[in-house]
């Protein structure tokens, strides 16, 4: 039995829900430590001491070996000795970029080569198989993982090879329904080798590129499992196979991953609930000590709670330094390129209308939790009050549900003449629904949000290369710091935290960039909607 989606759109998954966060605890113990730092004006033994024994102990308790964690801290010592520093050398930055090393050398296995990647081919047939627990979340991953590609402009469809589990089926075909993602499965046949073999060679005759297998789970790891992943990869041949495990189980995670390495040929791992508990670290590094590359972390229970997985950026989140170039990802996930060149033109002829606003809300509505956008700018991680995400989001849902009831004129006028008659207004929150109030508070944004734009009128876009290109970027640079509430840019770093986002960034085209991210005033912006 199977379905195909008569429309190609994305998910109708919600997007207002509470905040999640990546190992948020770890995170929050590990960035504390280092900012510590910055209360002292020398940093000497006592302080590097008080400093890695947070490090050390924000690790143990996330679970992670205690074996890694000692010899982690006796390599910072050995590249960090204070008593033989050079004049002028600054410790601090020499500790913060030990403690960030280490503990890339313990999510990478120590240093030790790990398999490449798996990357599907667009336009040829890719079978990926899913192994794992039953319980650890592989059905929910699966579709995650097709909708991910999904929007990279892959054709993902899913395979029910799970006969052990009741209601496996069910529980795909409803999740691949709202991914809008084609699906195969069968409520009679009880051989999970050949409904995998049908499901894969129907989907190779409709040229989907990318075919995911989804196989049975056990309470635990018997033999019969093993046997029956066997059989699967034998009916299938997949390109890749994927083993997903649970994090919860902390440090036990090496022992799993091992065992199911020598039954199939497990290419990498994906993680699953790093938002629920306190021992995801622990997973990571035992996943990463059986050398097994780590391709996505799942973050929630939503379809879009899912990351790829990159040691340097993570660490580098975690630690609450910031992830630029994923930040900059993120946006191009979400916006159309082909909207930015008259958007900037717009902005930069002084236009902002409605239409415009409502765009960008949609926009920030695509890039999924703001907590997860945030951590990925320095000093910004954690900084968003508990219940101010979900408070925010309703706030852009409402205005939006306004815009909605507005018409073309009102959309797309700049004038405040036409957008304050006190008719429109009433006719505009009877239309949608709400109260005069919230049309005032949409219309104030409005004012606030053109007059903020209105400082872009003239700006032109660097050109990559030559000496135009650095002073428009100096200028531009000045522009962003003045866009940035204060106390938002203290927390980055002030202008070196901004000179450090373009270093991470370099080797990339600016302008195209800049323009994604709505130009210098975007990053004001969207803290601004968010009510940071």
């Amino acid at each position: 039995r199977s379905w195909t989606p008569r429309s190609p759109k994305g998910a109708g998954w919600s997007v207002l829900r509470q905040p999640t966060m990546v190992l948020g605890e770890l995170g929050s113990a590990l960035a504390g430590a280092l900012r510590q730092l910055g209360e002292h004006t020398v940093v000497d033994e006592e302080v590097m001491d008080a400093c890695l024994k947070e490090v050390t102990k924000a690790l143990l308790q996330a679970d992670v070996n205690v074996q890694y964690v000692v010899q982690m801290k006796k390599n910072i010592v050995k590249q960090v000795n204070i008593q033989e520093l050079a004049a002028g050398l600054n410790a601090r930055k020499l500790l913060e970029k030990a403690v960030f090393t280490e503990l890339v050398n313990m999510l990478e296995g120590g240093g030790a080569e790990v398999k490449e990647k798996f990357v599907p081919k667009k336009g040829k047939p890719n079978v990926v198989m899913f192994v794992g627990l039953q319980g650890c979340g592989k059905t929910t991953t699966c579709t995650k993982y097709a909708y991910h590609f999904q929007k990279k402009g892959y054709k993902p469809a899913l395979v029910c090879a799970d006969t052990f589990r009741a209601g496996a089926f069910d529980q795909l075909k409803q999740n691949a329904t709202k991914a809008r993602i084609p699906f195969y499965g069968s409520y009679t046949e009880t051989d999970p080798a050949k409904i995998a073999a049908d499901g894969v060679e129907r989907f190779k005759d409709e040229k989907n590129d990318l075919i995911i297998v989804d196989t049975s789970g056990r309470h635990k790891q018997e033999d019969s499992l093993f046997e029956e992943m066997r059989q699967v990869a034998a009916a299938v041949q997949p390109d890749m196979t994927i083993f997903v495990m649970d994090s919860s189980i902390g440090q036990a995670a090496q022992d799993q991953a091992r065992a199911f390495k020598a039954t199939v040929d497990v290419g990498s791992v994906i993680i699953t609930k790093l938002d629920g508990h306190a021992k995801g670290g622990g997973a990571i590094s035992a996943v990463a000590a059986t050398k097994s590359p780590i391709a996505f972390i799942g973050t929630g229970e939503h379809i879009d709670e899912f990351e790829a997985f990159d040691t340097k950026p993570f660490v580098s989140r975690l630690l609450g330094l910031g992830d630029w170039t994923g930040l900059i990802d993120k946006i191009n996930d979400v916006i159309p390129m082909d909207q930015q060149p008259e958007l900037m033109d717009k902005l930069a002829s002084g236009q902002f209308t409605m239409r415009i606003l409502y765009e960008q809300f949609a926009n920030i509505q695509k890039m999924g939790p703001m907590s997860s956008v945030m951590s990925m700018i320095p000093g910004m991680d954690g900084m968003m009050p508990k219940g101010q995400e979900k408070a925010s989001q309703a706030k852009i849902k409402r205005m939006m549900c306004l815009m909605d009831s507005m018409t073309d004129e009102e959309l797309d006028t700049t004038s405040l003449k036409i957008l304050q008659d006190p008719k429109r207004m009433e006719r505009i929150g009877r239309g949608a629904g709400r109260a005069p109030g919230d049309v005032v508070e949409l219309v104030e944004e409005y004012k606030r949000m053109s007059k903020m734009m209105g400082k872009m009128k003239g700006m032109k876009m660097p050109k990559k290369g030559g000496y135009g290109h650095s002073q428009a970027m100096a200028q531009n640079m000045q522009q962003m710091a003045g866009a940035i509430p204060p106390h938002m840019l203290k927390q980055m770093g002030g202008m070196s935290g901004l000179q450090n986002m373009m270093k991470q960034l370099e080797g990339k085209d600016m302008g195209k960039m800049m323009e994604q991210m709505g130009g210098t005033k975007g990053m004001g912006k969207m803290m601004k909607q968010m009510g940071m």
